[in-house]
């Protein structure tokens, strides 16, 4: 399956994605990974990544496309990609379309998930960062004893600070407004969908495969 895959934070897009990656053995491609795998390889474009990200700058377009070009044309994405945090403006967006032009690649669904901004408030302020290795947790994947320390690998267990009831109400505040533009060049081209990610976890599982297999029934059959 070729996927993009939307979802402000806390919506649990990252466990989807981890999901997803699992049952159709695809490449869950994490732009923030990318990134620190491509400085942490010092790579080239991972070393002008790096200029920028030292800097206190963004890492422009380029960059970022060159990174997930690379990832596409390799074996890790033979079998499919969840595109996970990428593209989030309308100009890279049509740099991706034109990418999927050039190595021939079809997507099978372009999917947000919906919740409400209070919840997701709730769900950040919530949720815990494990200092080794990276991993989030949210109450309901903490047994009693694993509260303070990460059940993979032993980490401890953290509160970031933007995840901060303030602080996240922010963020949500600057996804909605970056994002906003972007779902509608999808919706007028007819290629996005959007999920309620109020259900439990199984619930919204279930309803993206779903989606994901009509959109590929369709395509196969010539239905759109």
């Amino acid at each position: 399956m070729r996927i993009i895959l939307f979802g402000p934070p806390g919506s649990g897009k990252g466990t989807q994605a981890k999901l997803l990656s699992n049952e159709f053995d695809s490449a869950h491609i994490s732009t923030g990974d990318l990134l620190r795998a491509a400085v942490a390889n010092k790579t080239s474009l991972g070393v002008k990544a790096k200029e920028f990200m030292d800097e206190g700058n963004l890492v422009p377009d380029e960059v970022m496309i060159g990174l997930i070009h690379e990832v596409l044309e390799s074996e890790r994405a033979r079998n499919g990609f969840i595109l996970d945090g990428f593209p989030r403006t309308v100009k890279q967006a049509r740099a991706l379309d034109e990418m999927f032009k050039q190595l021939g690649i079809t997507l099978d669904g372009i999917i947000s998930l919906r919740v409400e901004h209070d919840e997701i408030i709730r769900r950040l302020s919530e949720r815990k960062t494990c200092s080794s290795c990276g991993r989030i947790y949210n109450p309901h994947q903490l047994k009693a004893d694993h509260s303070e320390t990460c059940p993979y690998c032993g980490g401890e267990l953290f509160q970031r600070d933007d995840d901060n009831p303030e602080t996240a109400r922010h963020r949500l505040e600057v996804y909605l407004k970056q994002t906003k533009p972007l779902k509608d060049f999808y919706r007028k081209a007819g290629r996005f969908v959007q999920i309620d990610g109020m259900q439990d976890i199984e619930k919204v599982h279930e309803a993206i495969v779903s989606i994901l297999h009509r959109n590929r029934f369709a395509a196969q059959n010539g239905l759109k």
